[in-house]
């Protein structure tokens, strides 16, 4: 056996303990990032019922799925570094509560999906193109019936 034959032979032998670990790890946990301009506290019944409502469709924090929490604590110039932080964390959705918060997801990403609640007409503060077809890469709930039509209060 000539010697490149041997040091050939012996590298890809040492690397076959690698490869076999490298096959049985665990793919990585996607992560889900929260985004709010409020804090911890004003905000433990929503994180509650959000880790709920997780937990029912087959997601539970810590076992499966990472949830990276941003509070911007009432500070709205906060907001763009943390959701600019859970863009480098590479979340792989991005949960937006309130205009201030959904405002700073859009602006820093246009291909992570972007979940946002807690907003009255996303078609009049522009970010989505209807309710039926949202378009992009956002999504999500709104607070009240943005286009129907209301009488005046007499």
């Amino acid at each position: 056996m000539r010697r490149r034959e041997f040091i050939a032979g012996f590298g890809s032998a040492a690397a076959w303990p690698l490869a076999a670990r490298a096959q049985q790890r665990q793919p990585a946990m996607p992560v889900v990032g929260l985004l709010t301009l409020g804090s911890a506290r004003q905000n433990a019944r929503y994180v509650a019922e959000f880790l709920q409502n997780l937990e029912k469709a087959g997601y539970v924090e810590g076992k499966n799925v990472v949830i990276e929490y941003r509070w911007g604590d009432g500070q709205l110039a906060r907001l763009a570094e943390l959701a600019s932080d859970l863009v480098s964390r590479q979340a792989a959705v991005i949960v937006a509560v309130g205009a201030p918060s959904i405002r700073a997801a859009k602006v820093v990403s246009t291909t992570i999906p972007i979940v946002f609640s807690l907003v009255d007409n996303p078609v009049k503060a522009g970010f989505v193109a209807s309710l039926n077809r949202p378009g992009g890469n956002m999504t999500g709930v709104t607070t009240s019936i943005c286009c129907a039509r209301s009488s005046p209060m007499r």
